[in-house]
């Protein structure tokens, strides 16, 4: 009989890999119904304030995915068990899950609670990764340790070329491109976990 935390990775892993399909997959959808939506103009967010089914599903898409990476973030905690700095990381990472909840909960109306629970989903991941590269590290998970850290990087470059030379007057191409990153990550976690727990 599999034992609770074998059980409970093996969740935390579908749960990863599901995460990324059905934000991406609202956000979409929300995007194909809002032909007005300009990519370098606006923001992701704006989506959640169109009248109605726009906002509904990019608002609920964001809801249930934060959901489910806070499922994986409690099964990251459990893969880190051995380890400070992983189960800090996992720490991180379960509060920029709530951070991506609170964003659906909160919409861009919804001043300034949006505004915050947007900041913190984009300052707390690659913090998260930081400290969760680190620990793969010292576990001698080199591949892991170095995605994690591109992770990281990726995400503090493309708010760095933002704030600098621009992608334009909105922001819902870095918002984007970090998502993208987070999404790949937790891709690739899901995977990792659910090959842990079938052994």
């Amino acid at each position: 009989m599999p034992s609770k935390s074998s059980v409970w990775t093996k969740l935390s892993g579908v749960f990863g890999i599901l995460t990324p399909i059905i934000a991406f997959t609202c956000i979409l959808v929300a995007l194909a119904s809002y032909p007005q939506f300009s990519w370098t103009d606006n923001a992701l967010s704006d989506l959640g304030v169109v009248e109605g089914a726009t906002s509904a599903l990019f608002n609920a898409g964001l809801i249930v995915s934060g959901v489910l990476m806070l499922v994986l973030s409690f099964g990251l905690f459990i893969f880190m068990r051995r380890s400070v700095l992983g189960k800090i990381g996992a720490f991180l990472f379960i509060l920029d899950a709530l951070a991506l909840c609170a964003i659906g909960f909160f919409p861009e109306n919804v001043k300034p609670m949006h505004y915050y629970a947007s900041v913190a989903f984009f300052i707390i991941f690659p913090w998260a990764m930081l400290f969760v590269g680190t620990a793969f590290l010292r576990m001698n998970r080199l591949k892991m340790g170095l995605f994690s850290f591109s992770a990281a990087i990726f995400a503090l470059i493309v708010w760095v070329i933002q704030f600098t030379i621009g992608f334009g007057k909105g922001v819902a191409i870095p918002e984007t491109l970090t998502s993208l990153s987070v999404s790949t990550w937790s891709l690739i976690m899901g995977y990792k976990m659910l090959r842990q727990s079938s052994h």
